[in-house]
């Protein structure tokens, strides 16, 4: 089939990717022409694992195009995706003016029957505005064309998206038209052969799905993260607590790590835009509100460690920190809990030596001159001259650590582990000590003898 891909951002490029894969003819359009020039250059301007094979070989294969030029992309494909941003607004809510600068683009340029894709993470009722804006735009042309807006929201997981695209858990389409249920049938049918993963519904209930989705996984870590604070001061080990009650298959072991807080393009933006689209509509979303309020308080849990540990007294001290990036598998350092360490760090006279295996370049576009973070190659480089260890993200890398080495190299031989990565009983019989994310005693700096 013929698609054409409106935004070449993440979801844009994954989308396009995955479906150039199965052999469609796929063209992304979109306006940033220095992004358009290096993609045609053959570079790919996020990292997420196995997409830049994915883009190579079906650019080599003529399936997948990259261009600027709306009209050719209109022309292009009976499928026209919406996959641009939609970042959130000074009230929270989700800004559509991107979404619908598409809308109005494809009603200017549309000649003949066209599905419009909603793709992107939207309010209920996006559908309906893109629907009036391309109308409009026929209507200023003095055209008449047939056209259906659906709602086919992404699920996809940074770090693990080719595998979420190609091997879906489901496929939401919210349609109110039966002929593009089908059709959109047979688009996704290479990714549908072992069973029947479609899920039809009409167009506000698809968009209500994504937002559901998304917050229902923000409050689950949000609840963890408040039992944890609570496991510090009851002496519980909240990682006992998630075993225990993780092996309830009514909860599940999904989603229920405590750490510093979720982070990243979706979570933070989707749990706002929803609890301000409940505003809108006469309802005050307390849950919503309150899952917002312990995530931003949990990021800062392990600079108040730190501060803690030193009582305050942080002035010219050096923090090593393992982890930037938001989550693993990504060099994505939006809303990341390394962010709001380091920025609490600096404001209290500290410095960073940080290090991560993806994020480096994006740390150094976010913080270009800023004179009390270095950048280090290795995660035992960011060790020399360090006070201290601090770990934000939970990368492989880290997981088994030469612990005399970090002792040796550390002049305060402490760990403050965000992520919960080592058993406190076993870090400390080698001589560092240990604070973690609710595990009892062990992980408050007021310990009890």
């Amino acid at each position: 089939m013929r698609l054409t891909i409106f935004g070449s951002g993440y979801v844009g490029l994954v989308t396009g990717a995955c479906m150039a894969e199965t052999g469609n003819h796929v063209v992304c359009v979109d306006i940033d022409e220095a992004k358009i020039a290096r993609l045609n250059a053959g570079e790919v301007p996020i990292y997420e694992p196995g997409l830049d094979a994915y883009i190579e070989r079906n650019m080599e294969a003529g399936r997948l195009e990259f261009t600027t030029d709306v009209a050719k992309g209109v022309a292009h494909g009976l499928f026209q995706f919406i996959a641009v941003g939609t970042p959130p607004d000074e009230d929270g809510s989700a800004d559509l003016k991107h979404v619908l600068a598409v809308a109005r683009s494809i009603g200017e340029h549309i000649e003949e029957y066209r599905i419009v894709v909603d793709k992107s993470t939207v309010p209920v009722g996006t559908a309906d505005k893109v629907k009036a804006e391309i109308q409009s735009a026929l209507d200023a042309r003095g055209k008449a064309v047939e056209f259906d807006v659906v709602s086919n929201p992404e699920f996809l997981k940074e770090g693990a998206a080719i595998d979420d695209f190609m091997k879906p858990d489901r496929i939401i389409v919210g349609t109110d038209n039966p002929r593009t249920t089908e059709l959109l049938k047979s688009l996704y049918e290479p990714f549908n052969r072992n069973h029947d993963r479609v899920i039809g519904m009409d167009v506000r209930s698809a968009e209500l799905t994504k937002y559901a989705a998304n917050a229902m996984l923000a409050t689950k870590i949000s609840f963890m993260n408040e039992l944890a604070n609570l496991a510090e001061r009851f002496d519980a080990d909240i990682e006992k607590v998630r075993i225990g009650i993780g092996s309830d298959p009514r909860i599940g072991y999904h989603f229920i790590y405590p750490g510093t807080g979720y982070g990243g393009s979706c979570f933070p933006k989707d749990v706002r835009a929803l609890a301000q689209s409940a505003q809108q509509a006469g309802y005050e979303a307390a849950l919503l509100s309150a899952v917002e309020t312990v995530n931003d308080r949990q990021k800062h849990r392990l600079f108040e460690k730190i501060h803690s540990h030193y009582d305050g007294r942080l002035e010219g001290r050096t923090v090593a920190l393992w982890g930037l990036s938001f989550k693993p598998r990504t060099d994505d350092m939006r809303e990341a809990p390394s962010r709001v360490l380091m920025e609490a760090l600096w404001d209290a006279g500290a410095s960073v030596r940080a290090y991560d295996p993806e994020a480096m370049d994006e740390a150094r576009r976010l913080y270009p001159d800023e004179p009390r973070l270095a950048l280090c190659e290795s995660a035992y480089a960011a060790l020399e001259g360090a006070d201290v260890l601090a770990i934000a993200t939970e990368w492989q890398e880290f997981r088994s650590p030469d612990f005399p080495t970090i002792k040796d190299s550390l002049a305060d031989p402490v760990i403050f582990d965000g992520r919960n990565l080592y058993e406190p009983d076993t870090v400390e019989t080698l001589g560092l000590m240990y604070y973690a994310i609710g595990r009892g005693r062990q992980s408050r700096t007021d310990r009890p003898d």
